[in-house]
């Protein structure tokens, strides 16, 4: 059975948008790309309509680069229990109030069962300090949380 991942808004716009002058950014986009072409067709992808709203802010072009890669992907439900999972994870491991729809991501993919969370927000998601209580408030809720990773951490797996 091929890993379940659920992409978060940053993957997409990283993997469609031009190259940045900030070297670091430039490598990250350079690894998601890496990540899409070698494992991309490895995993059964997901969005969800969070990612879908914050792909299309922004330059139009961007917009519709970002969509157009969101089209192929499997669209998970924002239900109840995500929101209040969501909101447990505002409240107890604590995330800014700024993180609300950090929050939903991951509950989204715990929710829904995800393998992986892929993301490049290092600041409330796939923040090592934080993902210990994340993991802690998903399984209090019974939920299995996804393994948060970036696309280098995936890349190297």
């Amino acid at each position: 059975m091929k890993p379940r991942v659920y992409l978060e808004t940053t993957i997409v716009s990283y993997l469609t948008a031009w190259p940045s002058r900030d070297l670091v950014m430039a490598a990250n986009q350079q690894t998601t790309r890496d990540w899409w072409a070698r494992h991309g067709e490895d995993c059964d992808l997901y969005t969800s309509d969070v990612v879908v709203q914050e792909a299309t802010a922004g330059d139009p072009d961007a917009a519709q680069r970002r969509l157009q890669v969101l089209q192929d992907l499997t669209e998970l439900a924002i239900t109840e229990h995500s929101r209040a999972l969501a909101k447990r994870l505002v409240e107890e491991v604590p995330l800014p109030r700024k993180a609300q729809v950090d929050a939903l991501h991951i509950a989204i993919a715990a929710v829904s069962g995800m393998d992986y969370l892929l993301t490049w927000n290092c600041t409330h998601i796939a923040n090592a300090a934080l993902r210990h209580r994340i993991e802690a408030v998903c399984r209090a809720a019974d939920y299995e949380p996804p393994v948060i990773c970036t696309p280098q951490e995936l890349l190297e797996s």
